[in-house]
This record gives C-alpha cells, sequence and structure tokens, in this order.
C-alpha cells in the first residue's frame, strides 16, 4: 500500500494537488494523509509559548482549521467510493518543514504531492516558496509540485531530464519507476546540455540507465540547455504534448539546484505547465 502526504492550507491550490494524487493514484491502494499546519503569530509558526501567550488566538485559529477540515472532507467525498482508497487528516502546529518530516517519517510516506502558485505572463514564478522550501529540506522522500491550473491527465511520456552526470542506482530509481508503472508511461530521457557530445563517462552513465531502465517503454533524446535549464524544459515539454509530468533528481548541482538559483527572468520561462517530480539521491 502506498502512503501519500497531502499538505494543504485549504487553498485551491492545494485542493487540486490533492485530487491530482488521487486521479494518478485510481488503481493502486493507498492511504492519503492530508495534513494541515496551524500558523499562528507574526512568525507565521505555532509554539507553545505561543499557545500560552494568546490562549484565545489559538483557540480560534483550531476552530477555523477544524472547520475547513469538514469542508474539505466533504468536497473530497465524492472521492471516498474508491474501495483502495483511505483518507486520514491531520492537523500539526509544528513549523511546516518540521511537521511534514515528522510525518514522512512516522507514517512512512512514499511520496508528498503540494501545489505551485503555477506561472501566467509576465507575472510568473517558478514555485511557491513552501513547495520550493519543502523539496531543498526534506531530501528524503519524493515530491510532485502541480501546478495550480493543471487539470489531470494519464501522463502518458514521463520527461526524465539528465545530464548523465550522476549514476543513478536501482534504489534511486525506484520512485520513478513506480510512477510510471501507474499508468505505463513511456519514460522520456532527455539529455540536456550545451551540445549534443557525451564524455566517456557520461555515455557509460547513459548506457547504465538505459539497462536499469530495461523493463520500460523508454525513448532517448536531446535538449539544448544554452539558455537555462528552465528555458530549455519548458520549451520541451511546449514541443512534446504527451509530456504529463517532468522527472528530475535533487541532487547538488543538479537540475533542481540550477533551477531555483537562476535568475528569476529566466526561471519565469518555466512555467511548471506539467506537474515536476523531484526524487533523491541516496548516499
Amino acid at each position: 500500500m502506498k502512503k501519500i502526504l497531502l499538505p494543504t492550507d485549504y487553498s485551491d491550490n492545494a485542493l487540486n494537488a490533492i485530487t491530482y494524487a488521487i486521479h494518478l493514484f485510481e488503481k493502486e491502494e493507498c492511504t492519503f494523509y492530508i495534513l494541515h499546519v496551524v500558523q499562528i503569530g507574526p512568525s507565521g509558526y505555532s509554539s507553545s509559548y505561543n499557545k500560552g501567550r494568546d490562549t484565545r488566538l489559538y483557540k480560534l485559529t483550531m476552530e477555523e482549521a477544524e472547520r475547513s477540515t469538514k469542508e474539505l472532507k466533504e468536497t473530497l467525498k465524492d472521492h471516498e467510493g474508491n474501495p483502495k482508497h483511505s483518507f486520514e487528516y491531520l492537523t500539526n502546529t509544528d513549523p511546516l518543514i518540521n511537521a511534514i518530516g515528522k510525518n514522512v517519517i512516522n507514517k512512512d510516506i512514499d511520496y508528498i504531492f503540494m501545489g505551485t502558485k503555477g506561472a501566467s505572463g509576465v507575472k510568473s514564478i517558478f514555485m511557491g516558496s513552501n513547495t520550493v522550501s519543502v523539496i531543498k529540506n526534506i531530501d528524503f522522500c519524493p515530491l510532485v509540485a502541480v501546478p495550480e491550473e493543471y487539470r489531470f491527465d494519464s501522463p502518458k511520456e514521463i520527461l526524465f531530464a539528465t545530464d548523465f552526470k550522476h549514476d543513478y542506482s536501482e534504489l534511486e530509481l525506484i520512485p520513478l519507476k513506480g510512477i510510471a508503472k501507474l499508468w505505463n508511461s513511456t519514460i522520456v530521457l532527455v539529455y540536456f546540455g550545451l551540445t549534443g557530445e557525451l564524455d566517456e563517462n557520461q555515455a557509460t552513465v547513459k548506457d547504465s540507465l538505459k539497462n536499469k531502465l530495461a523493463n520500460f517503454s523508454v525513448r532517448m533524446d536531446q535538449g539544448y540547455a544554452d539558455f537555462s535549464v528552465a528555458t530549455a524544459i519548458n520549451e520541451y515539454v511546449t514541443d512534446n504534448k504527451a509530456i504529463g509530468l517532468v522527472a528530475m533528481m535533487n541532487r547538488k548541482h543538479g537540475f533542481f539546484e540550477k533551477l531555483t538559483r537562476e535568475p528569476i527572468i529566466k526561471s519565469m520561462a518555466f512555467s511548471t505547465e506539467v506537474p515536476l517530480f523531484i526524487f533523491q539521491k541516496i548516499e
């Protein structure tokens, strides 16, 4: 049984990520843990000190959270008919990262799904700060970031962005394989670099990766990140409509780190048109 953590602030953005996860795993036995983190005070965090200092504020905030949870349960009522799915609703008063980290460990979570702010026109931004913060700090659980306006469509193809500089282990590839199996998706293995030339080590990694994905439908392709990684990936997704998910590894000097370090004007070009799947390097 898969265990999926779904943080929510009760926004439409968070609800979209929740419903996307439910649809994506509709054929699998899953427990969905819907987590709301109560935030109190100017710091944005609830603490025992804040509770003691302003008990009335704490009670009002908890009452509001209870009302919102009841409304969310009602909204998701139609999804409860799937006998393979069960739902648990959690409320936590820890800081967001602590709350997510504890639940990932305590509940043995397989995937986290969070909404992103999406992007449109000149006001576009890469992702919500909370989602980026979770990816950077929770480096022991795969995460799917879902654009706020994205509506579920089975991922016929998964774009796996790589520079072939890391020799992926079988263990590291388990989350990617798990997602690909859900809808028999083709994994489109795309090398993004300044040129199409691979050095000896990269060629070895490429062959190794192909072997490790031998039981899956795999297609190889080339992208060019001469302007920015964000732009290159966005253009590739735009040109290939069958891609329903972009996958990359979260590692030092890897693509995700480059994305979050690129100047915002460049990162704007990557509008996260499809969900972004970040999985972890295992030391």
